[in-house]
């Protein structure tokens, strides 16, 4: 990665469907690289892939975190398609306290099962 966000960052991600928007949500929550995340409604997406314009209904996620790449990547890695589209946007202003219980809530040690301290 090669843009480092500091402070609250908001990450956007679409899923094929709200299965996958759920399960990558709560492995990431519960292994402290989010705080939350909030699941959106399906959406209808228009895009270019391979040469062709695809549509598709998708379901979109916001997660909040100070670790934007550490979850960007575990998104990545966790997600179904070849490129997923996740993307980080830095939060500012924020509310004090909101920002303290998202630090807070990310801090942690990521889990071994993630991958992502070196033991996978």
């Amino acid at each position: 990665m090669t843009g480092i966000i500091a402070g609250l960052t908001s990450v956007y991600a679409v899923f094929a469907d709200m299965a996958e928007a759920e399960r990558i949500a709560g492995a990431v929550v519960d292994e402290g690289l989010a705080a939350c995340a909030n699941i959106l409604g399906p959406c209808r997406s228009i895009y270019r892939w391979q040469g062709r314009t695809e549509r598709a209904e998708e379901v979109p996620a916001l997660f909040k975190t100070v670790r934007a790449e550490a979850l960007i990547a575990r998104i990545a890695a966790l997600h179904s398609y070849d490129v997923p589209a996740v993307m980080a946007f830095a939060a500012a202003p924020v509310h004090p306290p909101y920002l303290d219980w998202v630090a807070a809530a990310t801090a942690g040690q990521i889990s071994p099962a993630s991958g992502l301290d070196g033991s996978a």
